[in-house]
């Protein structure tokens, strides 16, 4: 709840910022800034990614052996790690910023930017294995806390920065953007730093940590390594595939809307929407990879079974509901929210495969949790390669109703595969999958019921339509599941 609940609220701070800041530097300006924040992310994601569930995972075991030393040995050689990799990115991104400011961006106005930008990289680094670190303690509070700490800190740096700098040029005004990134994550590492000089101190030290001393670099790159490389080329091949499919829908010949308007509708308006319920399997995914790690590390199979069957359960309960509202009240949602019923028939299109896309979510974030990053790596590029593949084939002859066809495809392969290795590893029965089948016709019951009783009997706005079904049809759904299902409400809890 505290990482889901920051999460909205950082969401919340960064729309009303941009919302302000492109006031204050235009449209133009925010255009650089994003230039210049795409090859940061490039950038960063060296020094980054991997690292934190690298520590999270090893942290976790250490602290099931109540191993202190261990801790600190774990966190003395990922920060080493990580810092080699800033300091390296961050020379080319100094030294290279007129290049790439020139050759690959071909805005000669953003080699300051890139420069002070690429000065946040060391705090980045040691910030997410500080993060790793907090997560395995089953401490939310810290690296939530120190992200919104950050988020104020930007802001106020940015006003100020940008007040003083408005007469100088957007490049200059850019960069003292990017230098409030740069103070920003400075106290947010010096935040989480002394959080953990304090916290550390709480944790049992009963046995030696020279075991894991010696494995600890090779472990940090079995972990960190397939991570990173798959979130590299996942990127660059959905990069690849966002280039092709509105070229692709070009060549269809039969639709007379623009391309670039299909694909802004389902990848920029019904997808982000179908996805939002899922928020807080982001914040389960990542807090499941230290309870896993920890029971798998002392053959807890039991504790892994148990964890395992609960989460697929909560997850299908939870996801065939939200696939039945957007399968019910789709058209009203897309009306509401984006004034264009042809939203709400994607998203009523892509209803059906909700319930796989949230499954193979909360399933990718358990298997890195049981050391199965390798095969999450192979499955994920797998998926985008055949994806590109069908894009190019089929969105010809069928349009943006092929591209949904394409979904449909690629959450089965994915989903299927996930969650068959979940099962597999975790020794759990499909009791949850009987149970989700029936929860899928109690949902769509109960929605329907009130869906039928509103539209003919009574005259709503859409958003009263909205505010009433859902609550009522939810209630209905959860008397259903307990009363003829017996499920337990402590269960869910």
């Amino acid at each position: 709840m505290i990482l889901t609940v920051s999460g909205l609220i950082l969401r919340l701070i960064g729309i009303v910022f941009k919302v302000w800041l492109a006031k204050l530097i235009g449209s133009e300006g925010i255009g650089l800034y994003g230039l210049v924040f795409s090859v940061f992310v490039l950038a960063s994601t060296f020094a980054t990614s991997g690292i934190s569930t690298a520590v999270t995972r090893l942290c976790a075991d250490a602290l099931a052996n109540n191993n202190q030393k261990g801790i600190k040995n774990i966190l003395k050689k990922s920060i080493f790690v990580t810092l080699i990799i800033a300091f390296i990115s961050m020379a080319i991104l100094i030294f290279g910023a007129d290049f790439i400011a020139r050759r690959l961006l071909f805005e000669e106005r953003c080699k300051i930017a890139i420069q002070i930008l690429s000065l946040s990289l060391p705090f980045m680094g040691i910030c997410s294995c500080l993060r790793g670190y907090f997560i395995a303690r089953r401490k939310a509070t810290a690296p939530a806390l120190s992200q919104i700490f950050e988020q104020i800190i930007r802001i106020a740096v940015v006003f100020f920065g940008v007040k003083l700098t408005l007469n100088k040029g957007l490049a200059v005004s850019c960069g003292a953007v990017l230098l409030g990134d740069v103070i920003a994550e400075i106290f947010s590492c010096l935040y989480l730093y002394s959080v953990y000089k304090h916290d550390i101190k709480r944790v049992k030290n009963t046995k030696s940590g020279d075991l894991i001393t010696g494995k600890i670099y090779e472990k940090i790159k079995e972990i960190a390594f397939p991570i990173t490389l798959g979130r590299y080329l996942n990127s660059f091949l959905r990069t690849t595939e966002n280039i092709l499919v509105p070229k692709q829908l070009k060549l269809y010949k039969l639709s007379g809307i623009n391309p670039l308007s299909q694909f802004g509708m389902i990848k920029g308006m019904a997808l982000p929407l179908v996805f939002f319920p899922s928020t807080m399997l982001n914040s389960v995914s990542t807090l499941l990879i230290p309870e896993l790690s920890e029971a798998l590390s002392k053959n807890y199979k039991s504790v892994v079974k148990k964890i395992t069957e609960k989460i697929l359960f909560l997850t299908s309960l939870g996801s065939v509901y939200f696939a039945s509202v957007f399968f019910v009240c789709g058209r009203q949602i897309g009306l509401l929210l984006y004034g264009d019923q042809g939203v709400g028939v994607l998203i009523k299109m892509l209803a059906p495969i909700v319930p796989l896309m949230y499954l193979d979510s909360i399933c990718d974030g358990m298997l890195k949790g049981l050391n199965q990053q390798k095969f999450t790596f192979k499955v994920s590029i797998s998926d985008s390669s055949i994806r590109i593949i069908l894009v190019i084939l089929v969105l010809p002859y069928l349009g943006i109703k092929g591209f949904v066809y394409i979904m449909y495809f690629s959450n089965c392969f994915s989903a299927f595969l996930n969650v068959l290795r979940v099962v597999s590893i975790g020794g759990t029965d499909f009791k949850w999958l009987r149970t989700s089948l029936f929860s899928a016709v109690f949902a769509l019951f109960s929605l329907t019921f009130f869906d039928n009783i509103i539209t003919h009997f009574l005259d709503f706005s859409i958003l009263g339509y909205i505010l009433t079904v859902i609550p009522l049809s939810f209630a209905l759904f959860m008397i259903l599941e307990v009363v003829i299902l017996k499920i337990n409400i402590k269960e869910l809890l």
